[in-house]
């Protein structure tokens, strides 16, 4: 089989489909040498300059940069260049499938945050672009998503048969591994984002649906108490301003007056993360939405305790490792971060149960299942 995948995030390592692609093609590599990959990609990216796999090739084609021309390249240019080609395949690991394509395809769809949350749903453009990719996910020959949560989503929101769509897990990257035991924090990381000896972690973005609000009031119970030893670390930028994607956080910081215990660490590189990990007493995630979750299982990874919401994914990632809890119970949520961080028998359990369940989690496990899908998609071809 000749596999083309839109490569469009590939020169984008910092985004989570960028992320889904290079582990995806590396691990298909290895487990289908036979198979053939073309990576096809705006000429106006960067090229692909990671080592790839013999049975691997790249194909720039021209495109302009830009919102418009972004459509032009799912839509017309990469099945084009699929059939081109002469790919048996398309593979498009992103919710940007074409609505018409000569070749049969393949979409990833990793959530549906523009259909179920209205703060995310945009202007014009942007509906009309959701709407146009919805379209285009119902005439794909098979749907793959990240969670059996998104998936109850996908079957629902886009009217399609539960066996058209394929719910396969993503893993932590290996560079999310415990600390040895003579692990120290790395001076320099420290330094970098101003670190204190100890810390509660928050790692992610700033918008509303990560519930940045409803972590902050549970901190409040929880400063007051061990702040001097357990600050809050945000790592990441503070919105700069405010609506209602983006709430007022530095606003609610005073007024909750516990501002002497939380830090923002600014912009935070992606080869730093497993440090913070690792010196972290507890990571929290309060989201009321997640496609996946990878931040609870790359705490996990690294052999940190987790607390997280029971809401969409991330009870089916954390499973019985780690505290799963009602995110508006924000005195429970206090309490489960407390004894985290003070309860040295419950750390070290919950760092067992959180290496073995994000042991269940792996990119040849993701690969073999996708190829699965491909072969459901073209029985014949693979």
């Amino acid at each position: 089989m000749h596999l083309a995948i839109n490569a469009y995030f590939w020169d984008r390592p910092d985004t989570g489909s960028g992320q889904y692609t290079r582990q995806l093609v590396a691990h298909l590599a290895e487990q289908a040498p036979d198979l053939q990959i073309t990576l096809v990609y705006p000429q106006h990216h960067r090229p692909p300059t990671d080592p790839l796999a013999s049975s691997c090739r790249r194909r720039a084609i021209p495109a302009r940069p830009g919102r418009l021309a972004k459509v032009l390249f799912e839509q017309i240019a990469f099945p084009r260049a699929g059939r081109e080609l002469g790919a048996n395949l398309l593979h498009v690991p992103y919710w940007g499938s074409p609505l018409r394509s000569p070749i049969p395809t393949v979409v990833t769809v990793h959530d549906l945050i523009p259909l179920l949350l209205r703060n995310y749903r945009g202007g014009p453009l942007a509906r009309l672009y959701t709407g146009l990719v919805a379209a285009a996910a119902r005439g794909a020959q098979e749907i793959i998503t990240d969670s059996h949560a998104s998936k109850a989503d996908i079957v629902a929101q886009l009217h399609l048969p539960a066996e058209r769509v394929s719910a396969i897990h993503l893993a932590a990257n290996d560079s999310f591994r415990p600390a040895p035991p003579t692990w120290r924090m790395d001076p320099a990381v420290a330094a970098k984002y101003n670190l204190p000896a100890e810390y509660i972690l928050y790692l992610g973005g700033s918008d509303v649906r990560k519930n940045l609000v409803g972590l902050l009031h549970a901190y409040s119970y929880i400063g007051p108490a061990i702040g001097d030893q357990f600050p809050l670390v945000l790592a990441g930028r503070p919105p700069a301003l405010t609506s209602p994607r983006f709430p007022n956080l530095r606003g609610l910081v005073a007024e909750l007056e516990i501002g002497d215990w939380v830090h923002w660490t600014g912009f935070v590189d992606e080869a730093d993360k497993p440090t913070l990990y690792r010196g972290a007493a507890v990571v929290v995630q309060l989201s009321r939405y997640e496609g996946f979750g990878l931040t609870p299982l790359e705490a996990m990874a690294c052999g940190t305790p987790v607390v997280v919401s029971d809401r969409s994914s991330l009870p089916e990632v954390v499973g019985a490792a780690g505290f799963c809890l009602d995110p508006d119970d924000v005195q429970g949520v206090a309490g489960a971060i407390i004894a985290c961080c003070i309860q040295d028998d419950l750390r070290a359990d919950l760092r067992q149960r959180g290496l073995e369940q994000a042991g269940r989690f792996s990119w040849r496990r993701t690969a073999g299942q996708t190829l699965q899908v491909y072969r459901q998609a073209l029985p014949m071809a693979l």
